[in-house]
């Protein structure tokens, strides 16, 4: 081996490939000292243990959260409760470019309202895709009640893929819920309004005012929501909520509660009581039921009248029909659970102390034999609801949401009002435990606890308010999220976790080995639509064209590419006026290695992932210099991956003559550093040999390293040949550029060696003999 100048063994130590330094400073601090110094308990202790995870570990689950205002979802892991990511749904979000790039501003566009951009939404309910009731990992539903619309995202790499509007609802809090083979994502309408865009006044309100369930047909080997096959039920003007999917013997219906079935309209500039006065007067409000899967066949069978392109069940139809009819359910309910064996319902309303169990087959006896206490205005038959009850049970104020456990009959619900979590039985009615909380919890959430088959474990419970749990930040406080062990008899809270993003409203977990989410795209990959970019290049094919149509409108187009440590092209030469797309892929195969794309004064941000093709749009407006670069930190020379867009003047006719720009070099200079190329090229070929000694192939991060050490190589004999084509015309300038970066790629390759060693050394690989 020859050896090794002080510049690459710097640089090679700086990479881990150096000397290790064993010896480590071990702080002498005991247990008790750290407990005694910071006040804790062995309480405290133990839940910092249940919840602690070592670096380099893996949470069991993985919770997929509303982000509220935000227009976002959050993903965390449990138990660490640590913040994985910000997904970019109805919001415009710079980290991954959702909103700036052309391919996911296409998504962000179907969400438009009335001809308008739409760049607000208030996320609430997620619901993961399900296959025999049980969550399949496939993808996750999100609805925003601020504008109704539901989202897709596919779990595949967490991004968001479609945005549907509803045609007919003018606001929404009961979605998103999957039915148990995600046939269709339900989604309720919130506040009545007419299902047409002309004006109504409220005095009519009973007569033209509508409610509704709208059922997403949804394809799931293609991964879309199909509008042109979905419908809607029509409903009264109240204001329907939340819903839940039956299963096993309740599969095929669906379960809808409402409040305010009074139909009270308030009006306080005008004198009247406000609306919480009269949406809250009576005793009972209406839980509906529906057999969604016969309202389909009778969809399909042409019973449906199109309204704004959405198929529509008139409900005298569905009254004829036999699919629909109403329970009286607790006052001001905000939440309807089907048991994990489908046979009870369980519903809370916040202004009641108990909960309500419904039999689903009493349900099913009462609709067979008849037996209605009446009708509600529209004619909807009622079913008493002692008639149908499996029990009742007082649990404390304000009960509002359930889930539940692994353990048979186990339910947990949140106690708003009284700031706690009740566990209880379902089956005898009884209450086996309460823990406070911090503090009105809203809803709350156990592992894949609204599936056939609960995991238990943990409950999070989303607390609305954090009052004095965290350092103060302002007005503003963040929500908390409490972390609760719920394997025992008792509960036992673990973690506060503060959520600065938005109001959290509904979280969804699932476990974590259900998740298989790529970490690379295939090489110039359109990962909004799932399909090959038309824009995609190659190495080596970047190329920059410019066009003018007929009217003297110019367009310039360029195909580029991002790679360690340059963007290519890195001079974009526009004229005022003229419209510049920049389409840009990212050659890297090694995981983690994205790319960012940011520009001076044109609201331009990429985030170009391994394998990604995004595009940036914009208008050359003004003449000018604006420098552009790479916005991920991607490797050492992370800060010279840059570049210009020159915008000129229009008609601008070049007048100075070509210079050097920059140092000037000598054969010295050269010679000096081809020495230092051959050093570390030796160090390389050792951890090549490492590598390819070893099964390598087996471990497809390794093979991801190794094909982009491969084109670095390649790229470094490239440089090669042309600075020893410059030196043989003793053209020392370019001879040395060539040179360095020859060296360059020598060094990303370096990095990326020795990346592929350690995960071999970590991973136990074995020698191949």
């Amino acid at each position: 081996m020859k050896p090794v100048t002080k510049r690459t063994l710097s640089l090679l130590v700086g990479l881990g490939l150096g000397v290790a330094v064993t010896g480590t400073a071990w702080s002498q601090d005991t247990l008790q000292d750290i407990m005694k110094a910071r006040g804790l308990t062995q309480k405290d202790i133990l839940a910092a243990a249940k919840t602690y995870t070592p670096s380099g570990g893996r949470d069991e689950y993985i919770a997929l959260s509303s982000g509220g205002q935000s227009g976002q979802m959050i993903v965390y892991g449990i138990p660490s409760m640590r913040i994985l990511k910000y997904i970019g749904v109805f919001t415009p979000e710079p980290w991954q470019g959702y909103g700036f790039d052309e391919e996911s501003k296409a998504v962000l566009r179907q969400g438009n309202i009335l001809g308008k951009e739409i760049n607000y939404g208030d996320t609430h309910h997620p619901a993961f895709s399900e296959t025999d009731g049980d969550y399949d990992g496939k993808y996750v539903f999100i609805n925003d009640k601020a504008n109704p619309r539901v989202a897709v995202i596919d779990l595949h790499d967490f991004e968001t893929k479609q945005i549907v509007v509803n045609p007919l609802f003018k606001s929404e809090h009961g979605g998103a819920f999957a039915t148990p083979n995600t046939e269709y994502v339900i989604e309720a309408t919130q506040y009545a309004a007419p299902y047409d865009k002309k004006y109504h006044p409220l005095e009519k309100f009973n007569d033209e005012y509508r409610g509704g369930v709208t059922y997403w047909k949804f394809n799931k080997e293609k991964g879309r929501l199909e509008p042109e096959n979905s419908f809607t039920l029509e409903l009264p003007p109240y204001s329907q909520d939340l819903s839940d999917a039956g299963k096993g013997p309740s599969y095929g219906w669906s379960f809808t509660n409402s409040f305010c079935t009074e139909r009270y309209v308030g009006g306080i500039e005008k004198g009247r009581p406000p609306y919480e006065a009269g949406c809250s007067a009576k005793d009972t409000d209406f839980l509906h039921v529906v057999n969604w899967k016969k309202a389909a066949e009778l969809v399909k069978a042409g019973k449906g009248t199109e309204i704004n392109g959405m198929q529509v069940l008139p409900m005298d139809v569905s009254i004829a029909e036999g699919i629909l009819f109403l329970i009286p359910e607790p006052k001001s309910p905000h939440g309807v659970d089907v048991t994990p064996d489908g046979t009870k319902i369980i519903v809370n309303g916040k202004l009641d102390t108990h909960m309500s169990v419904y039999d689903f087959a009493k349900i099913q006896k009462a609709i067979k034999d008849k037996n209605f206490e009446g009708k509600d205005p529209y004619g909807i038959p009622i079913i008493p609801i002692q008639d149908v009850l499996h029990l009742q049970l007082e649990v404390g104020l304000g009960p509002l949401h359930t889930q539940f456990d692994s353990k048979k009959c186990v339910a947990y619900t949140s106690l708003y009002v009284d700031s706690q979590i009740v566990k209880w039985d379902f089956c005898e009615g009884k209450v086996l435990d309460k823990i406070s909380i911090h503090y009105n919890v809203g809803h709350l959430m156990t592992m894949e606890g609204d599936t056939v088959d609960p995991d238990g474990k943990y409950l999070v419970s989303l607390n609305k308010l954090a009052i004095d749990r965290f350092n103060p930040v302002g007005p503003l406080h963040p929500q908390n999220h409490q972390l609760i062990d719920i394997s025992g008899d008792k509960m036992e809270l673990l973690y506060d976790m503060p959520l600065p993003l938005g109001e959290p409203h509904y979280v969804a977990a699932i476990k974590a080995d259900k998740l298989q989410p790529e970490v690379r795209y295939k090489s110039g990959w359109n990962s909004r639509t799932d399909s090959k970019s038309e824009y995609a290049v190659r190495a080596g094919r970047e190329k920059t064209e410019r066009t003018c149509d007929d009217s003297g409108k110019c367009k310039v187009e360029v195909f580029g590419s991002l790679i360690r440590s340059h963007i290519t092209p890195e001079t974009i030469e526009a004229e005022v006026g003229d419209e510049v797309l920049i389409h840009l892929t990212n050659l890297e195969r090694a995981e983690d290695e994205v790319h960012g794309f940011a520009m001076y004064g044109h609201n331009v941000q990429l985030s170009v992932e391994p394998g990604k093709t995004s595009t940036a749009r914009l208008m050359a407006t003004e003449e000018g210099v604006f420098p552009y670069y790479c916005t991920e930190f991607c490797s050492a020379l992370h800060l010279e991956m840059q570049g210009y867009l020159l915008v000129k003047p229009k008609g601008y006719k070049a007048t100075v003559g070509e210079g050097e720009v920059g140092t000037s070099y000598t054969k010295a200079d050269y010679e000096k550093q081809v020495k230092e190329n051959i050093a570390t090229q030796a160090v390389i070929d050792e951890v090549v040999g490492f590598i390819t000694s070893h099964n390598y192939k087996d471990f497809p991060t390794v093979v991801g390293l190794v094909e982009d050490a491969t084109d670095q190589l390649n790229f470094a004999a490239d440089a090669k040949a042309k600075s020893e084509a410059a030196a043989a015309k003793e053209d020392w300038q370019n001879a040395m550029l060539w040179a360095n970066q020859w060296w360059q790629y020598q060094v990303k390759t370096a990095d990326l060696g020795l990346r592929a060693k350690t995960y071999l050394e970590q991973n136990n690989a074995k020698k191949i003999k």
